[in-house]
């Protein structure tokens, strides 16, 4: 299954947290200090919070979370064959998940994280900071270090 993922950047976790709780009528699922996520069923959706101080609030990134490899291989192919410029990731740390992406931006350069979850992490980690570039589709998945 495909999950929906939406990521907002909030002024005051702990007020935002209370929120959420009130609108989703459920607990996050998992929280730390300046991050909370709540794992929906009824809609699909993997909602993110965060103070990470970025200065910025409002939407981070959308995204899809898929449940296997094969699911973001499925999608990053869709990806190539539209020719969007995009940053891939392998074993990547971010958000308390180690996870393999594909980033994004739709053409009025709203970021998309289509990503597969395959660990916990003990640390937040980094968002992608690398920049996106169009590569012609490889003609076969050349092992775990590819981009």
């Amino acid at each position: 299954m495909n999950r929906l993922h939406v990521h907002i950047a909030v002024d005051d976790l702990s007020q935002s947290i209370g929120f959420y709780t009130a609108l989703f009528g459920a607990e996050p699922t998992f929280t730390k200090d300046d991050y909370a996520k709540w794992m929906l069923d009824d809609p699909a959706v993997n909602f993110a919070i965060s103070d990470r101080a970025t200065g910025k609030t409002g939407v981070d990134h959308v995204g899809i979370q898929t449940d296997s490899r094969d699911g973001l291989d499925a999608i990053t192919a869709r990806l190539h064959a539209a020719e969007q410029a995009m940053l891939q990731q392998e074993a990547t740390t971010c958000c308390y998940a180690e996870s393999d992406k594909t980033w994004v931006e739709d053409p009025s350069g709203v970021r998309w994280e289509t990503f597969y979850t395959h660990g916990e992490a003990a640390v937040y980690g980094a968002d992608a900071t690398g920049a996106l570039e169009y590569k012609p589709r490889p003609s076969a998945r050349a092992g775990s270090s590819c981009c």
